[in-house]
């Protein structure tokens, strides 16, 4: 088991980098705003106080560290997704993995975000009190891929 987890955040730790370099491609060749971590570490610093959801993140009472705290969440969550993944996939798959089924899993991961992180935010489920939801769904559809293909390419490595 401890080489599964092993590997999983190996996998968590490689799709987050993937995440984290389109982000760098978008911004530089499409003019796409950077992901602002510092409203994630915002919004997880006040969970100790038992509100999650939040009319707007930006007024919201800053927290010591946020921006850390936001990459903190970041990469912590990329790592049990990494973990949850290689637990679920098991030593078969990465003896020979396959795109597909961690793509599918990597599309799936999208729901935290959807479902609990943006309206948490004050953004509306998935997106929908911004002035591009379409735009944001999409975008995040294959940020979600290339996390899948960077945790299938650790994978091949391993």
């Amino acid at each position: 088991m401890f080489g599964l987890v092993a590997a999983g955040v190996a996998m968590g730790l490689g799709g987050t980098v993937a995440m984290d370099l389109w982000a760098i491609v978008l911004n530089r060749v499409f003019g796409q705003g950077k992901p602002n971590w510092a409203n994630v570490g915002r919004w997880a610093g006040h969970l100790p106080e038992g509100r999650v959801f939040h009319d707007d993140i930006a007024a919201v009472a800053p927290v010591q560290g946020e921006l850390a705290l936001g990459w903190a969440v970041h990469y912590g969550v990329g790592i049990a997704y990494g973990i949850i993944w290689a637990l679920l996939a098991g030593a078969g798959w990465l003896a020979a993995p396959t795109f597909v089924p961690v793509w599918i899993f990597a599309l799936v991961t999208i729901a935290a975000g959807w479902f609990l992180l943006q309206p948490g935010m004050g953004l509306g489920t998935a997106l929908s009190k911004t002035p591009t939801p379409w735009k944001g769904r999409a975008l995040g559809l294959v940020t979600h891929t290339v996390f899948g293909l960077g945790m299938w390419l650790v994978a091949l490595t391993i």
